[in-house]
């Protein structure tokens, strides 16, 4: 019996022993400064879970640390974990709120997870701390932003570059706000087809105006055609409304009193924004000459870094089957959506871009062949204000009533457009 008791006791403090030993295993020894840098050094090469556990190791011995449970807590934002990151900074800032980078890695961590409010209330109580400081005062700009308030945006850059007119980044961060302003524009364009046989050249001029508002934006233009030795008129209205966020429509209207034009032509599509930066699209178009023509399309697009990627197809039933035509767009941007260079290709012909009619009582033609290319290159002034785009392109087209023989047409357009407020 004494035995038995012996044995389990032996047995109770082996376990236990290797329980404290596991424990002086597992307890941080080291230069904490050494191994605080070894983990930004993890962290920055994309290897965040092991610089995480060193981190807590180190708090594990010295758990007030600040700039060390401030690294973590960021590293927590990078990896979008934003409520264990607010949860971390909230608990530094209760200690210790004299401390100006944890202040703003907390406010980047609030504007990082799309809450745009709780960041501007956290660099007003900052900027108590600290007042009229330029890291803050940017930050508190990029919130009102966020909040759809670029008015207040703006007189706040402004302070910061009352404080130092070369601070470059709050510069460039003015230039966008008084684009984002600027809700109106009126623009002109003129392009002009050039045959290498059978037509004389036909000339196309458009002039707009845009207004954006929180609903999305509203473009009536006029545009104005002369071709097959006619000149023709055409009012239409595009609108962009925003139904959620992720989630919009163009709708167009269009009407004319020339065969140049449709009689009456409308459409509408709808976009939605997917995972990976992709985008995809959904609608019609419909022209009204002496007959009616219902086109189909939609589009995928994508971007990656600095370019754009998009396919678009058409499909028009006709009395002879369905014609179907497509063009593959990319565009390169540079510093925004108004500069960069395109470059499109596509094959067939849609009625919806190409709308050619001899007299009214003709129907639209849809099933030509067509192969074409155009490249484009558009840019801005300094202040964004002007923006201005030339266009070259050439295709090989099947001639309307000679099927089975081309021509080659040579397109070129220039545009300018005027932003204000």
């Amino acid at each position: 019996m004494i035995l038995k008791i012996n044995i389990k006791l032996t047995f109770a403090f082996l376990f236990f022993t290797s329980i404290i030993v596991r424990g002086q295993q597992n307890e941080y020894h080291g230069n904490p400064d050494t191994s605080f840098q070894t983990a930004r050094n993890l962290a920055f090469n994309q290897q965040r879970k092991q610089a995480q556990d060193t981190l807590l190791n180190i708090l594990s011995k010295y758990p007030n640390y600040h700039e060390i449970n401030t690294f973590l807590a960021t590293t927590y934002s990078w990896d979008s974990d934003y409520k264990k990151a607010r949860k971390l900074f909230a608990s530094i800032l209760e200690k210790d709120s004299s401390n100006k980078d944890t202040w703003i890695a907390a406010i980047k961590n609030e504007l990082w997870a799309d809450l745009p409010y709780a960041a501007l209330d956290m660099t007003n109580n900052a900027l108590k701390l600290f007042p009229n400081d330029s890291e803050l005062l940017y930050l508190k700009a990029s919130a009102q932003e966020n909040t759809n308030d670029p008015l207040e945006a703006l007189v706040t850059i402004e302070t910061v570059l009352d404080k130092n007119p070369e601070d470059q980044k709050a510069k460039d961060f003015k230039m966008s706000l008084d684009k984002l302003l600027r809700k109106n524009s009126i623009g002109i364009n003129a392009a002009v087809d050039l045959y290498s046989s059978v037509f004389d050249p036909m000339q196309y001029y458009s002039l707009k105006y845009s207004r954006q508002t929180k609903y999305g934006s509203i473009t009536p233009k006029l545009n104005i055609n002369r071709r097959f030795g006619e000149n023709g008129a055409q009012f239409e209205v595009d609108l962009y409304p925003k139904i959620r966020k992720g989630l919009y429509a163009y709708v167009n209207v269009g009407i004319a009193n020339s065969f140049l034009f449709p009689d009456l032509k409308y459409g509408a599509e709808l976009y939605q924004s997917l995972p990976k930066s992709f985008e995809i699209s959904l609608g019609f178009r419909t022209l009204k000459y002496s007959s009616t023509t219902n086109i189909f399309t939609g589009s995928l697009g994508w971007y990656t870094g600095n370019s754009y990627w998009s396919f678009r197809p058409y499909f028009t039933p006709g009395d002879t089957g369905t014609s179907k035509s497509g063009t593959l767009t990319y565009r390169k941007y540079r510093s925004d959506a108004d500069n960069y260079l395109g470059i499109s290709i596509g094959m067939g012909f849609s009625p919806e871009i190409n709308q050619f009619q001899f007299n009214p009582n003709d129907a639209a033609i849809v099933n030509l062949e067509s192969q074409k290319l155009n490249v484009g290159y558009y840019f801005t002034t300094t202040n964004k204000q002007n923006a201005w785009g030339a266009q070259f392109g050439v295709a090989h087209q099947e001639i309307i009533f000679d099927q089975g023989n081309f021509f080659w047409i040579y397109s070129l357009a220039l545009s300018w457009e005027l932003k204000f407020k």
